[in-house]
């Protein structure tokens, strides 16, 4: 895996922080614009300034709202001085204000004098929490290309894999046919959101477009319309084509759950055969909604085995009950 990415207080400064509702301002340690933060989790704990400076996390945003300006105004010149100096001491990357009360003067000159960035938000500190974690969860997100195809088919997102030249993009231009949706073609970017969510999306210089061999470069917007694509989806479920193999066994059942290793986690696959007279994108069509099914908890083979199983110890036999297999048939 990829090492994790860092954001650098600059970084956040310079992004996209106004698309997120998140205007933010610099009042002071304009030095430290470096520094790094390495978590999504923002800190907002008033005890650092009563002197409980273990609680305070390095790399994480501290945070200042009423609560704690107003403790500072509390507090002698001195003091306020002193309590801010040990606790922009403690690793921090930068301190966001999220209030409209006024800053002592001792909150820059603290932040100038240990190069920690003084930011400063409009919007209420509730608010500002959500939106910085929703920022930074993008931008460290661990981040990962994976040469595939991915597709939006009946709402659930499948990544299409295997070797070079399988048929991934004819599958997926024939699904396009069918009414599903493009995200991505030949190059997927991968990301890591929260602790069980993968999103993919397409490079911007390749995003609606499909490399088709014989045929060259096609625009999925312009062919199919604007509701063809989209520009992100979780990654939900893998479908890997591979050459089909007289000398293998495949499985004809599908009790086995086979999972693809994506960024550490671990995300149901399904290993289709391809060979001359296969649609394989009805396979891959059909693979989607029977994952959705079992999303449902309704498993078809684990069921059926579950059911001959039973059958089986009752000692009947196909001729006994044809219907027995399916829970006794229509009612």
């Amino acid at each position: 895996m990829p090492p994790p990415p860092v954001v650098t207080v600059g970084h956040l400064l310079r992004g996209r922080a106004d698309a997120y509702g998140l205007g933010l301002e610099l009042l002071a340690g304009a030095a430290g614009l470096d520094r790094p933060i390495t978590s999504p989790y923002i800190q907002k704990t008033g005890l650092a300034l009563a002197g409980y400076h273990e609680y305070l996390r390095p790399g994480r945003v501290l945070i200042y709202g009423d609560s704690e300006i107003r403790y500072l105004q509390s507090l002698p010149p001195d003091q306020r001085l002193s309590a801010l100096t040990r606790s922009f001491a403690a690793g921090v990357p930068c301190v966001l204000a999220s209030t409209d009360l006024p800053l002592p003067a001792e909150v820059a000159t603290a932040a100038d004098g240990a190069g920690v960035p003084l930011l400063r938000t409009s919007i209420s500190t509730p608010l500002a929490i959500g939106k910085l974690m929703s920022m930074l969860e993008d931008r460290l997100a661990s981040r990962e290309v994976v040469h595939g195809v991915l597709m939006d088919i009946l709402g659930l997102g499948v990544l299409i894999v295997g070797e070079s030249g399988i048929g991934k993009s004819e599958c997926a231009l024939d699904l396009l046919g069918r009414g599903h949706r493009l995200v991505a073609d030949d190059t997927v970017e991968v990301r890591r959101r929260a602790e069980t969510v993968i999103i993919g999306t397409a490079p911007a210089s390749t995003r609606y477009y499909m490399e088709i061999r014989g045929l060259g470069l096609v625009n999925v917007r312009d062919l199919f319309g604007v509701a063809s694509t989209r520009s992100s989806k979780r990654v939900e479920f893998v479908v890997e084509l591979e050459r089909w193999d007289t000398a293998r066994n495949y499985d004809r059942l599908g009790v086995d759950e086979l999972h693809h290793e994506l960024l550490g986690l671990r995300v149901p696959k399904v290993t289709m055969p391809v060979a001359p007279g296969r649609n394989v994108a009805t396979l891959v069509e059909v693979a989607a909604r029977n994952q959705l099914l079992r999303a449902r908890g309704i498993h078809t083979a684990r069921d059926f085995v579950t059911a001959l199983d039973a059958r089986l110890a009752r000692g009947l036999d196909d001729l006994d009950d044809p219907d027995d297999l399916d829970g006794g048939g229509a009612a």
